[in-house]
């Protein structure tokens, strides 16, 4: 197996680097560059792998996993354009950076694939989007995909199409988020206690994301089969619908995904 650097020990690359040695990979098959030395430590005890420079880590490795922020990356790639060579694979997480800006910065022929995780990925339950650079093939794309299934779900699609996957999965867990935020709030309202308001929405979330993946049936099917004739659900989806929360969600994941293309524009 192909030695793996992960360049960028924030969430993101802890996350990954803790999905992948509960698969297959060993402490001896990845290195860890961080720049902050307390959080370097830090990966080092926890997980046992060693810690390098950027330039030692891609001497040390094949697959190069850029997880750093989207600010960062710049510095980063200054370092790498010496000692990256196409014969190493580069798959980058980092939000809103294209593989061409990665490509301009790097030698000629490097096979970069941009990847779009999303936070699920600090419980093994991402959904991450895959695409390929111009000198990246199926081969580098199942490389990908096959590190970033150590922590969710993986699906390959056209790089064009990554600012909408932003706008929807990327940013989504935030929507649940909100959603769920409201609703306790409404439990609230109506006279429970915080902790038992929280309890009822989170499991009732679980409950429900559980009954869309594996049921097989439309999200309309399954909101139908709760809502009554004349019954408290139908009171509630008509409130909805007055106030407009339809459109709203279509409105703002249409706002995320033009904002997701402005910050690709500046990041080249």
């Amino acid at each position: 197996m192909d030695a793996l650097a992960i360049l960028g020990g924030g969430k993101i690359g802890e996350a990954l680097l803790s999905g992948l040695l509960r698969g297959e990979r060993t402490p001896a098959d990845v290195v860890v560059s961080e720049k902050h030395p307390e959080r370097a430590a830090y990966l080092a005890e926890t997980y046992g792998v060693k810690t390098l420079d950027p330039g030692a880590a891609v001497g040390a490795a094949r697959t190069l996993v850029i997880a750093v922020k989207p600010q960062d990356i710049d510095a980063l790639l200054a370092e790498l354009q010496p000692v990256v060579r196409p014969e190493h694979l580069v798959v980058s997480v980092a939000a809103g950076v294209t593989t061409a800006h990665i490509e301009a910065a790097l030698a000629a022929g490097v096979p970069v694939v941009r990847c779009m995780p999303n936070t699920p990925a600090l419980v093994d339950q991402a959904m991450t989007a895959v695409s390929a650079g111009a000198h990246a093939d199926d081969q580098h794309l199942a490389v990908a995909e096959s590190l970033l299934a150590a922590v969710g779900r993986v699906v390959r699609v056209p790089e064009s199409q990554l600012d909408a996957v932003t706008a929807l999965s990327g940013s989504g867990p935030a929507y649940f988020f909100y959603l769920v935020e409201a609703m306790i709030d409404a439990g609230i309202l109506l006279g429970l206690p915080r902790a038992l308001a929280a309890e009822l929405i989170v499991q009732t979330a679980i409950g429900s994301a559980i009954m869309l993946r594996d049921s097989g049936e439309h999200p309309v099917q399954l909101r139908e089969a709760v809502t009554s004739p004349g019954g408290t659900t139908i009171a509630a989806i008509r409130e909805l619908e007055v106030h407009g929360v339809r459109a709203a969600l279509l409105a703002a994941i249409e706002a995320a995904c033009v904002r997701s293309r402005e910050l690709g524009a500046s990041n080249g």
